[in-house]
């Protein structure tokens, strides 16, 4: 037996992707990225300085925070304040390795990207979509550095985006929404570059195993979902 998708998609398709830029004001870059009905405000502020274990080397440092609104789920969930749990600690530090993969260091110099993803609505994809529209506020944040004159070249030298694969009954499907994610038997969150090198792999088997074949078959899904963000980050950036 298939699976039948809920939204009645292609195994392939991607849910539909909106990436909406300069959504703030005070942010150095802004963007509400909506994929399906998930909803990640992501945005980046430019500090100066870096951490104490980058003092003085020259090169700069981003890092990431992620939270999800009390009621971005159906039942509302209580705020985090001091102690994290561990998805969340989990997800923005993903969201920051992803990231840093985009740029080169010491072209950044000595100050500090901060990157905010803050889940208003969730759908499954969170962290995948705030990867993917986090780097479209990092790069407009770069661009008013180098606008300002604060930076004469740009420090990215990757582009970079993420998407979800799973299994159901399986097959692989493309872009998991929460029922899908839920059921899926194995899921992967997959990070590439323009070059479609990977960033990182995530894969877990939530009920029994997977084959090798399985495993290429999820990947050469996840490129071609990525190939497609991609080249959506580049319209958005365009426009």
């Amino acid at each position: 037996m298939t699976w039948q998708r809920p939204d009645g998609r292609q195994p392939d398709e991607l849910r539909p992707i909106r990436f909406e830029r300069h959504f703030t004001r005070f942010a150095d870059g802004s963007v509400l990225a909506r994929c399906g009905d998930t909803q990640v405000l992501c945005t980046v502020t430019i500090q100066p300085g870096v951490p104490r274990f980058l003092e003085g080397t020259g090169q700069g440092w981003l890092t990431a925070e992620y939270r999800m609104l009390p009621t971005a789920t159906v039942q509302r969930q209580a705020r985090e304040f001091m102690k994290l749990s561990g998805r969340t600690q989990e997800i923005q530090r993903l969201i920051g390795r992803s990231l840093r993969a985009a740029l080169d260091m010491e072209a950044l110099g000595e100050r500090t990207l901060l990157v905010d993803a803050d889940v208003l609505q969730a759908d499954a994809g969170t962290r995948t979509i705030s990867i993917t529209g986090g780097f479209i506020a990092l790069s407009d944040a770069i661009a008013k550095l180098l606008k300002s004159g604060e930076l004469k070249q740009s420090p990215i030298r990757h582009q970079i985006a993420a998407v979800s694969v799973g299994l159901l009954e399986g097959e692989p499907f493309l872009d998991l929404n929460y029922t899908e994610d839920v059921t899926a038997a194995i899921d992967f969150n997959v990070v590439l570059n323009e070059e479609l090198q990977l960033i990182e792999l995530q894969g877990t088997a939530e009920a029994g195993s997977f084959t090798r074949i399985q495993l290429n078959q999820i990947m050469d899904m996840a490129e071609k979902g990525i190939k497609e963000l991609l080249e959506l980050q580049r319209q958005a950036l365009q426009a």
